[in-house]
């Protein structure tokens, strides 16, 4: 096949395959045929007259005009490939000398193996590295293409796939969960009350990650949605807030429902494909499939089995990728991709819907200048130093995740590890500080003992909901 030919013919491919719906391969432009294709074309194919020549250079000029969102999508493509380039002209505020200097102090500290970390500053890329080991002691080192899990950063994925089929008209956030979820049953017939917003914002009425004991014993996650029925309701549907794991999981039922598809692959189409996060995946085997990926540990350094129990929940902790990856999925969040993720999306997702004052205790070493915290829709958004910034955090046994952003500034971090500690949490918080020019604060406690340290204090605790995994 010549070179023109088989470019176009990946072009068509990748466009199929950002849609959420299968697309017909569009006749390949004029363009296409007679450019560096013309002589092999014209040599192969002698016995064409003059006259059928014309017929298919017409029908392939008719062919670009009936397709103009096929060439646009191209375009875009193209636009999201320099988005994933760094730019070292767009870097502020962020002292990168000091950040790479604190991430290497950080990485003698005795529970670190690896550890990858994004920036973006003015709606680019502007740091990429990685840290430490995949695997402790094996000498193979993180780079920014090694793939970690993302843990409960994964929410907000699956708040954005609903929220985008809810643009689109094909699901409605203030309709009963029972219309898209049949399998999510929930104390005093509750589904009928509770709205999807309710669900991707945690206000059930269940009590704090209902089930997640029975999902770690193997339990289906289906069969389990339908037996939250026999719990009691702490309260009714909308009226608090207590962060879930399988019930959460009932967006991707629904995704998968509205589809047709299975949920990874509706998320690959219409999210990942789209945006150029070409490492991402929403299960065991995408993980282990890559050429680097990062194995979990234990805050004492030693490997962890792998388990596939939460990506059995893959809307509450079921997506892996590399740090550019994740980095790039923060950029589409700054709404530097409208064509991928409306800002209508991202303003439903991002508002805050309910107060979170246990957030603040987990955080208390930062109420020096965090204050208050809400849950949107899969995302949580903080007051910090006045100003409003967009995140979240993940654990799975072995694997810590953050995201975390302001949308005005277009600037935020993004890391992820392969141990069980938080001391790396600080981090976000130093990059803010940066970012808003304030005194600095020694949040990732580097220069504190473990007995003077809030993080290793937070080492055999989960998440405060931000954990997929409670048994570490």
């Amino acid at each position: 096949m010549p070179a023109a030919l088989q470019l176009a013919a990946r072009q068509t491919r990748f466009i199929a395959g950002a849609s959420p719906l299968p697309l017909r391969a569009a006749p390949l432009p004029a363009t296409g045929w007679l450019g560096g294709g013309e002589n092999i074309f014209l040599k192969t194919r002698t016995k064409v007259g003059m006259g059928a020549l014309v017929l298919l250079m017409g029908g392939s000029l008719v062919a670009m005009r009936s397709h103009p969102s096929e060439e646009h999508r191209t375009q875009i493509t193209a636009a999201h490939l320099k988005l994933a380039s760094i730019s070292t002209a767009s870097r502020r505020d962020v002292d990168y000398r000091l950040l790479d200097a604190r991430l290497q102090q950080l990485m003698h500290k005795p529970p670190m193996v690896g550890l990858a970390v994004g920036i973006v500053e003015n709606g680019r890329i502007t740091f990429l590295k990685g840290y430490g080991e995949t695997l402790a002691g094996s000498g193979d080192p993180v780079t920014p293409q090694t793939v970690f899990r993302w843990a409960s950063c994964s929410k907000g994925v699956a708040a954005t796939m609903v929220a985008k089929l809810a643009e689109r008209g094909k699901i409605d956030l203030n309709a009963p969960v029972a219309k898209y979820a049949p399998d999510l049953k929930l104390p005093n017939g509750n589904e009928q009350l509770a709205t999807v917003g309710d669900l991707l914002s945690h206000r059930l009425g269940l009590y704090r990650n209902a089930f997640d004991n029975k999902l770690e014993e193997g339990q289906d996650p289906s069969f389990l949605r339908t037996q939250l029925a026999t719990l009691n309701a702490v309260c009714a549907p909308g009226t608090c807030w207590d962060y879930q794991n399988v019930a959460y999981d009932a967006a991707s039922e629904m995704v998968s429902r509205v589809t047709g598809l299975p949920y990874g692959e509706a998320v690959e189409r219409m999210l990942f494909n789209p945006i150029g996060m070409s490492s991402g995946s929403v299960s065991l085997a995408g993980l282990e499939s890559n050429r680097s990926w990062a194995r979990p540990h234990s805050a004492g350094r030693k490997p962890e089995p792998m388990s596939d129990i939460y990506y059995k929940v893959p809307a509450a902790g079921g997506i892996n990728s590399n740090i550019k990856d994740m980095a790039l999925w923060m950029e589409a969040q700054m709404g530097e991709m409208p064509d991928v993720v409306d800002p209508k999306v991202l303003d439903t997702i991002h508002a805050p819907y309910v107060v979170t004052p246990t957030e603040r205790g987990r955080l208390r070493k930062f109420l020096e200048r965090l204050g208050t915290a809400w849950y949107g829709y899969g995302w949580r958004s903080y007051i910090y130093a006045g100003h409003r910034i967009i995140g979240h955090r993940g654990g799975i046994r072995g694997y810590r995740s953050l995201i975390l952003f302001d949308p005005q500034k277009k600037s935020g971090v993004v890391a992820l590890w392969n141990s069980d500690t938080w001391q790396p949490g600080g981090m976000e918080f130093e990059v803010m500080d940066m970012l808003y020019h304030l005194p600095f604060r020694d949040w990732m406690e580097l220069d504190k003992t473990p007995e003077q340290s809030i993080a290793a204090s937070e080492e055999d605790t989960s998440d405060s909901g931000d954990s997929a995994d409670r048994g570490r």
